[in-house]
């Protein structure tokens, strides 16, 4: 179901990447403290396999490049995210401070402290996860389960700034936030309201109204997340993915679909990817074992569609849909774009695979048919194979790297 089309090593092991609303570039971040936004190639507007090489012969687009790379925090970055225009990039660092710069140049016009909110062990509070969710609010999660909201409108400097409230949905870190749909009420147009993982619960809070949600445990760790029209999906530290339908009211009902992914791997992130057909949404779940799991949320029940390799050593930790319709996945030092197959493409492997059934069935035939066919084939033209793309990555100038098949 998808290809692999360029693997691109990184300095450092990544912690956290975030994708452009609108334009092929994508922000991602290091333990080294480290950010850089990288610039895809963009897709022509027929996007044929014939139309890309063209386009990538001509135009360049068959280039990935830094656009810009900086030391920008003093620890790891650990979260990073756009605003919805795509004009800003929010990073959040291990050390305790959230920056806000200009995404087409990285510099830097804004700062947050963190609030110095401390465990019962006395260690400080560190930022998980950053999240914009309307033009005028930022949500920021941190390790010691709080959710901090800020108005985006108010010029904030690290001095200054404060969340104009705080929550805590989760009783312990919380690893995912996804912003759920506006209702068919609201005025601006943006969301008011998340679902959220956290420990061993799932919750949905409001920013005027605070936690709408909290679950009873669910017995096991839950380390992803995702929200998608009235489903709410959840997955956990055991190779599970639980579903509920039915919205807010269904969620609140604890009835839910339960499906093993894979036994005895943690699920680390989960994206969503496309609309099957009405009422089958697909996602794509990243595992700890290194794999891509592409999921169908069915009506009666859930189905593992395909599954692809990310790394034989490290886990998936980030995962993300682009634009023009290319995931995403992240783990260790390197990063994989991937590129959904085509109907030539399944046409292609259908053919090869009819060929290699023949050449098995041929393989029992007398020596004298076997010299026969290979005299025929001696005299007739060879049939050309299209080069598959599998990900490794060309060489090139600095800070520029090649797609594979696309040059």
């Amino acid at each position: 179901m998808f290809n692999s089309i360029c693997t691109f090593p990184l300095p450092s092991d990544l912690l956290a990447q975030a994708i452009h609303p609108t334009s092929p570039l994508l922000a991602l971040g290091l333990a080294s403290g480290h950010v850089q936004i990288v610039r895809l190639p963009a897709l022509p507007p027929d996007s044929s396999p014939e139309s890309r090489a063209e386009a990538s012969s001509t135009n360049g687009h068959g280039r990935v490049e830094i656009a810009w790379r900086t030391r920008r925090h003093k620890a790891g970055c650990r979260s990073l995210a756009f605003t919805l225009d795509g004009s800003r990039l929010f990073s959040a660092g291990a050390d305790g401070i959230v920056k806000v710069a200009t995404a087409e140049t990285g510099e830097v016009t804004g700062k947050i402290a963190i609030p110095s909110e401390r465990d019962l062990d006395g260690i400080s509070d560190s930022p998980n996860l950053l999240h914009v969710l309307s033009p005028q609010t930022l949500l920021l999660a941190t390790d010691n389960s709080a959710v901090h909201i800020y108005d985006l409108r108010t010029d904030s400097t690290i001095q200054g700034a404060r969340p104009q409230q705080t929550h805590h949905p989760h009783d312990d870190y919380i690893s995912s936030l996804t912003a759920l749909s506006p209702s068919e009420t609201s005025t601006s147009g943006f969301s008011r309201q998340w679902f959220s993982t956290g420990g061993s619960t799932v919750a949905v809070t409001d920013v005027r109204k605070g936690i709408v949600f909290q679950s009873e445990s669910l017995g096991e760790e839950l380390l992803s997340g995702t929200a998608i029209g009235n489903k709410f999906i959840a997955g956990g530290e055991k190779g599970a993915v639980r579903m509920w339908e039915g919205g807010i009211k269904g969620l609140m009902g604890g009835i839910n679909k339960k499906t093993a992914i894979q036994k005895g791997e943690s699920l680390d992130v989960m994206c969503q990817m496309w609309e099957e057909s009405p009422g089958e949404d697909v996602i794509a779940v990243g595992l700890g074992d290194g794999s891509v799991k592409i999921v169908q949320l069915g009506a009666k029940r859930i189905n593992v569609l395909d599954s692809v390799k990310h790394d034989e050593v490290e886990g998936v930790v980030t995962l993300g849909l682009e634009p023009g319709g290319r995931m995403i996945s992240g783990g260790g030092s390197i990063v994989k774009i991937w590129e959904k197959e085509t109907a030539d493409d399944l046409e292609e492997e259908a053919d090869e695979a009819g060929s290699d059934r023949d050449d098995g069935r041929n393989g029992t035939e007398s020596a004298d048919s076997q010299s026969d066919s290979t005299e025929e084939e001696e005299r007739r033209p060879k049939r050309k194979k299209r080069k598959r793309n599998k990900g490794k990555t060309k060489g090139g100038t600095n800070h520029i790297m090649a797609f594979k098949g696309m040059d």
